[in-house]
């Protein structure tokens, strides 16, 4: 038997540190008597063990609703269970000095089982103190049988048995929260690998049901996938809530370079839209990528490759960006090789000028293209006449050799654009 004990931070491996009642010593005739008179009816209660158990196990029944569906589902390993704890527990009434560790073992074990098992800790108490309260009225019926007169006797040896009794509870109490702790452990790590396959998309069809009971989260519903970086790591938190509205089902994952969160938008049939993030200004710089809907868990490891494409586009300085909403972006970014062959086809004699007169004309494009083509707002961004902007987009023109009016070739410009943008290195 093995007991972990927490001391600064760390576990260590070593016995139950469950106090061991002192061996009550002979002082006196009296006490000597007391201890005859026990030790002769715990004998009786060996010889009778097995019907013991059969009165414990209906006690157990009986009294404590959550053992009537462990009887129920392992009658004769429930009997067994009881059976091996009542022979160690009177055994060491009559010889605690070598059979006390045994005893000791043998709780700890129950403890770790049922703990495994899910039985309520308070149920496990309550059945242990009742396997006490049955011990000492046997004891007691078995010394009035034998010897009326020996019955007052046994007060003088009560502290010692019911210190036993103590000692077994608070040991018990320790293995099911020591094995508790370890199963959340366990779950959590299990949790955490089932969540990481899903994300990286590698996990088996197999395993999403398990997945889904893990995380909390339904097999079968609407989910994005939302990716959070930067920012300062103690108010990630913050960020985690400020891009999740309460309320949303969520599984977040710390990822190596992103926390990642899988949130479930909606278990009907219509679709809806990705969750609106509210704007979080606790964390300056953290960048926050969402990806646009996926059906059931199983596709969560594509949202998880969309989330991070928007996040790709999301800017260096912080702030959130939906995939659904800079689709043109995301088809540059998701092929950054022949978003930087564009980038060089149509800007290149562009690109290759002088860097003041190159940024004055990749600004006065940009701006106008986000000004839908209005020369005069853009003259009011820019702090310049519309025909300076005029002056300048036809510059633009002859150098990239394509036509502002032409649909077509405003199209591949703010691609370009887009591309020289997004993958400058």
């Amino acid at each position: 038997m093995q007991h972990a004990v927490r001391s600064r931070g760390a576990i260590r491996t070593g016995p139950a540190p469950v106090p061991r009642p002192r061996t009550r010593r002979v002082t006196s005739p009296l006490d000597a008597d007391a201890l005859r008179v026990l030790h002769r009816a715990a004998r009786a209660l060996l010889e009778d063990l097995p019907g013991l158990t059969d009165r414990l196990v209906a006690v157990l029944q009986e009294q404590e609703p959550a053992y009537r569906t462990v009887v129920a589902g392992d009658p004769a390993g429930t009997w067994q269970e009881v059976h091996r704890s009542l022979r160690h527990s009177v055994t060491s009434l009559i010889d605690p000095r070598s059979t006390r560790d045994a005893a000791r073992r043998c709780s700890w074990r129950i403890g770790a089982a049922r703990a495994e098992q899910g039985l309520p800790l308070d149920a496990l108490l309550h059945a242990f103190r009742l396997g006490g309260s049955l011990v000492w009225q046997r004891l007691v019926e078995e010394a009035s049988r034998t010897a009326p007169e020996d019955v007052r006797l046994l007060v003088h040896v009560a502290a010692d048995v019911w210190n036993f009794v103590d000692e077994h509870c608070t040991l018990v109490a320790d293995a099911y929260r020591q094995a508790e702790w370890q199963l959340s452990r366990r779950r959590e790590n299990r949790a955490r690998l089932l969540a990481a396959a899903l994300l990286d998309g590698t996990g088996r069809i197999a395993d999403v049901p398990e997945a889904a009971r893990a995380l909390g989260l339904p097999e079968h519903g609407r989910y994005v996938v939302v990716a959070i970086t930067g920012g300062h790591p103690a108010g990630r938190a913050a960020v985690r809530a400020a891009a999740v509205p309460e309320g949303m089902g969520v599984h977040w994952h710390t990822g190596v370079e992103a926390d990642y969160g899988i949130v479930l938008t909606d278990e009907g049939e219509l679709p809806q839209p990705p969750p609106r993030l509210r704007p979080d200004r606790s964390a300056p710089g953290a960048r926050i990528g969402v990806s646009s809907t996926v059906e059931g868990l199983a596709a969560v490891g594509d949202a998880r490759r969309l989330a991070d494409t928007a996040l790709s586009i999301c800017p260096e300085s912080g702030g959130t960006v939906r995939l659904a909403d800079h689709l043109p972006a995301a088809l540059v970014v998701s092929g950054p090789a022949l978003g930087r062959a564009l980038a060089e086809r149509v800007l290149g004699p562009l690109l290759r000028l002088e860097p003041a007169d190159r940024k004055v004309l990749l600004d006065t494009l940009t701006t106008w293209l986000a000004c839908d083509g209005s020369a005069q707002r853009a003259g009011e961004r820019l702090y310049c006449h519309r025909n300076t902007v005029l002056n300048r987009l036809r510059r633009c023109e002859q150098l990239t050799g394509r036509c502002l009016a032409r649909p077509s070739d405003v199209v591949e410009i703010s691609l370009a654009l887009t591309a020289h943008r997004l993958l400058r290195d």
